[in-house]
């Protein structure tokens, strides 16, 4: 078997993604998503004019060294945009091997670990009462688990709250916004949401939050201790990784547990936090740790250090993506939870899934491969819109962490 095409197919059904369709001589062929909020078009440019031509006549169940071949061969290792690409070969030769296999991804990994997936989603408001609202929907649609974020008194935008009731959706304009940020009117806010929310929703409800490394490690600190009483699930993201001696210092005076990774490209960026045992969740997603093949071992390496996965799930990352990650969540056996921004059904009809909701809990499906497949007429209907990020700024002006 050999690899005849790798095609680069950019859409935008609501939002812009980026898929690699990769074919053999056989016939069959694989997906895997390579978008990079905000940033498609490097991904699509480092994989058409680089990688793709290298892949022509290679056999794709050679997936370990075709993997290496990308990695070491660049010489300019790790990166955003080089691991999302090769992300997205990693991802559609996994789903080849499977389809060939004749048997869904979790089976080739090793099998199921679990019988369901659980989930959590967001609730988002521009007050506490609104994200009240947000919670008590998603707790009758049957989510054991919600991630709440509300507008602060005083900042005239926040992240994770949507303007004009519509989605929300952070990549908001052509050239990037520009946001204002409050540490101190933040800390002194937040709290009250998660003692709100405690308050009408009792203490079975799986709570999270996320900061968006929005605080200086102290800061951090001071926020983890303060929720305490409230048993929050997790506080993502509370500080910026890139000095991950930091969070060794929000460890040392909060209980409350810490998940990061998102932002995350190789095992390298998170095995000081998973070895000095300074974070609870490891957050690291297919498509920009370098695929299933990478996400292992983070996986692996995590689980020596009772750290648990909770992997990135907004719709940044196309339903590939998320297909690929249930089937992963299927077989790790440290698994702690999934986030769910659900895709519209717009999304869901240019990718045809396979994957399943039910109160709370994901399956992956039984479909060869990882269950979800690209309609490309459909998405030829949806060109690409460039869309960027915001970035965030002090109530002074000084430029801060989005």
């Amino acid at each position: 078997m050999k690899i005849t095409e790798a095609k680069v197919i950019v859409c935008s059904p609501g939002r812009n993604f980026v898929t690699l369709k990769i074919t053999t001589d056989e016939g069959v062929y694989g997906v895997g998503d390579a978008t990079l909020n905000g940033r498609e078009k490097a991904v699509v440019s480092y994989l058409e004019d680089y990688l793709c031509p290298s892949l022509i006549g290679r056999d794709p169940q050679q997936i370990e060294d075709i993997w290496h071949f990308f990695y070491r061969g660049a010489y300019w290792r790790r990166g955003p945009v080089g691991m999302s690409a090769i992300a997205a070969i990693d991802t559609a030769l996994w789903d080849i091997k499977a389809k060939v296999a004749n048997m869904p991804l979790y089976q080739l990994l090793g099998g199921r670990s679990r019988d369901r997936i659980m989930v959590y989603t967001h609730a988002n408001g521009n007050d506490i009462e609104s994200t009240l609202e947000q919670v008590a929907k998603y707790v009758e649609k049957g989510y054991k688990a919600v991630r709440v974020q509300c507008g602060i008194p005083g900042i005239a935008s926040t992240y994770g709250v949507p303007k004009g009731g519509k989605a929300y959706e952070p990549a908001d304009a052509d050239l990037p916004s520009e946001s204002v940020w409050s540490t101190e009117k933040y800390l002194n806010h937040i709290p009250k949401l998660f003692a709100a929310v405690r308050e009408q929703f009792g203490d079975d409800l799986h709570l999270l939050h996320d900061v968006h490394h929005r605080l200086t490690p102290i800061e951090a600190a001071r926020l983890g201790k303060e929720s305490e009483p409230f048993h929050l699930f997790w506080l993502e993201d509370c500080v910026p990784a890139e000095n991950q001696e930091g969070w060794k210092l929000v460890r040392q005076h909060t209980t409350t547990p810490l998940a990061v990774g998102e932002v995350f490209n190789s095992i390298h960026d998170c095995r000081e936090l998973i070895q000095s045992q300074s974070i609870d969740y490891i957050r690291s997603t297919v498509v920009h740790a370098g695929g299933i093949t990478h996400l292992r071992r983070i996986a692996d390496l995590a689980a020596l250090y009772h750290v648990k996965t909770g992997f990135h799930g907004a719709t940044d990352l196309s339903p590939i993506c998320m297909g690929a990650a249930l089937h992963f969540d299927y077989w790790v056996p440290n698994f702690g939870i999934q986030e769910h921004m659900p895709h519209t059904e717009q999304m869901l009809e240019v990718f045809p899934h396979h994957f399943e909701f039910s109160d709370g809990f994901f399956t992956p499906g039984e479909a060869p491969g990882h269950g979800v497949d690209i309609d490309e007429k459909l998405a030829d209907k949806y060109p690409y819109k460039r869309a960027c990020l915001p970035v965030n700024r002090l109530e002074d002006g000084t430029l801060w962490h989005w």
